[in-house]
Parts: structure tokens; C-alpha cells; sequence
């Protein structure tokens, strides 16, 4: 039997950072969910394709290629044979993922190979629906959260690093309207399981979120 970690939450609470660090920290293997559906709408991006056009996204489910590869550490997602490690993080990628990722038919394309990957191995997936939808059964449910305005901090101070030029009220703006589509959608919306364990990392350090999680996490697996 697999381990699995669901660690769900909104955008820019830090559940890709962390989940990075415990992964390393509890010899799990770290997989973003995230990722996947953001390939989706990069690859109907690069081809001019709305999310209102269902029979397009449909032509491109059945020839998408998606792999997430970790070396030494660091995760490399592959679409179609390129590295799109980067181009999925950009603000065009942002504005638009959560609508694509809405849809029931990329969905239902994607929810298997997340279940696939968690079925073999011991995992730590991190998404919006992991713990309610993808694995209801997970042995860790974790869901992270944290005001919007810092959330809203993170991503701007991540997008300066990476010398992607918006503002704070920008980035604020966007982080609003994602969170309200990802919350509000018929499928698979952004929901705290019950039976899952709410960690706000609002007034928390990367570390101190780390420690708690990972004390969670080595309480149930040496139970």
C-alpha cells in the first residue's frame, strides 16, 4: 500500500515550496498537480484556444504529453517533449488556468494520472482537490491556507525574483478573481475536506509551516 499526503489550498499559501521541502525531508515523492493543469492551458494557449471551445480542448487532450521528472530535487515538467518548467508560471499561464481547469473534460483527462502516480508510489500531492476528490482516502489531509493579501505578497515578491513586472494590485486582483472561480465552480471546487487538518501560514514562517506539517505527517506514518 502507498503513503499519500494531500496538501490542498488556494494559490500562493506556499504549498508548492513546502511540499518541495517535505518531500525531501519524509523520502516522499513530490508531485504538483498544479502543474498538469497548467500544461493544459499552456497548450491551448500556444494554440489560440479559449476555454468555450470544447471541441479544441478535446482534440488537445487526446494528443497532450504531460511528465513531471525530479532530478536531484528539482521538478522539470515536460509538455510534449519540451521543459515547460517556467513558461507555466508565467502571468498569462495564471490569468487563465483556473478556468480551463474547471472544465469537467480536463478534469476527468487529468484526475486519473494523478491517481496513477499516487497509486504506486508513497506521494505528496499538492493541489485544490486532492484530499477531497483525488484521494478521499489520503493518510495525510493537510489543508493550507492564508489571507489574501499575503498571499497576494508571496506571488508578487516571487514574480519580481523571476523579473515578471506586474504590481501589487495587480497580482492582489488576479489573486481575487482566482480564488473566486476556483471556490465557485460546479466541478471539483476549492473545499477543507472535514476530515482534513487546517495549517494557516499566514504569521508563519516557510519553516515553522514545515515543522508542523512534517510533525503531522511522522505521527501518522509511525502510528
Amino acid at each position: 500500500m502507498s503513503f499519500v499526503v494531500a496538501i490542498d489550498g488556494p494559490a500562493g499559501t506556499g504549498k508548492g515550496t513546502i511540499t518541495k521541502i517535505l518531500a525531501e525531508k519524509l523520502n516522499l515523492i513530490n508531485i504538483d498537480t498544479g502543474a498538469m493543469y497548467r500544461c493544459v492551458a499552456l497548450d491551448c494557449l500556444n494554440k489560440n484556444i479559449t476555454a468555450n471551445e470544447e471541441e479544441k480542448i478535446k482534440e488537445v487532450l487526446e494528443k497532450i504529453d504531460i511528465k513531471l521528472e525530479n532530478t536531484n530535487g528539482v521538478q522539470k515538467v515536460f509538455l510534449n517533449g519540451e521543459d515547460v518548467s517556467s513558461k507555466i508560471r508565467t502571468p498569462e499561464v495564471d490569468d487563465v488556468v483556473a478556468v480551463f481547469a474547471a472544465l469537467k473534460i480536463v478534469r476527468d483527462k487529468v484526475t486519473p494520472i494523478e491517481r496513477a502516480l499516487g497509486e504506486k508510489n508513497d506521494v505528496i500531492m499538492e493541489g485544490r482537490d486532492i484530499g477531497t476528490v483525488v484521494f478521499p482516502n489520503a493518510d495525510v489531509k493537510i489543508f493550507l491556507d492564508c489571507s489574501l493579501e499575503e498571499r497576494a505578497n508571496r506571488r508578487y515578491k516571487q514574480n519580481l525574483e523571476k523579473g515578471i513586472n506586474e504590481t501589487y494590485e495587480e497580482v492582489l486582483k488576479s489573486i481575487k478573481e482566482r480564488h473566486k472561480l476556483e471556490t465557485e465552480r460546479k466541478i471539483a471546487p476549492l473545499i477543507k475536506a472535514e476530515d482534513s487538518i487546517l495549517v494557516d501560514s499566514t504569521n508563519m514562517t516557510i519553516e515553522e509551516v514545515v515543522e508542523k506539517i512534517e510533525e503531522i505527517v511522522r505521527r501518522k506514518r509511525n502510528g
